[in-house]
């Protein structure tokens, strides 16, 4: 009997996180120095004149995919 494999290959295609803060108006290094610093959603927010909404999908994405995302190699 053949054993199925499934295939491990790195593939995304959800942009990255710094594509991500430049289509909201958010400065990247800043958001990423207050997740650093343990700021809440709605301080970083308010720094930058976004939703809460907002900045938690950002922090979502952080917690899940990191900086950025894998573009498939074997």
């Amino acid at each position: 009997m053949e054993e199925y494999i499934r295939s491990r290959v790195p593939w995304t295609t959800e942009p990255s996180l710094v594509t991500k803060t430049e289509e909201v108006g958010v400065d990247f290094d800043r958001f990423i120095d207050g997740l650093k610093n343990d700021r809440t959603d709605a301080e970083i927010a308010q720094e930058f004149g976004v939703s809460e909404k907002t900045i938690a999908h950002l922090r979502n994405h952080f917690m899940r995919y990191g900086i950025g995302s894998t573009m498939g190699q074997d």
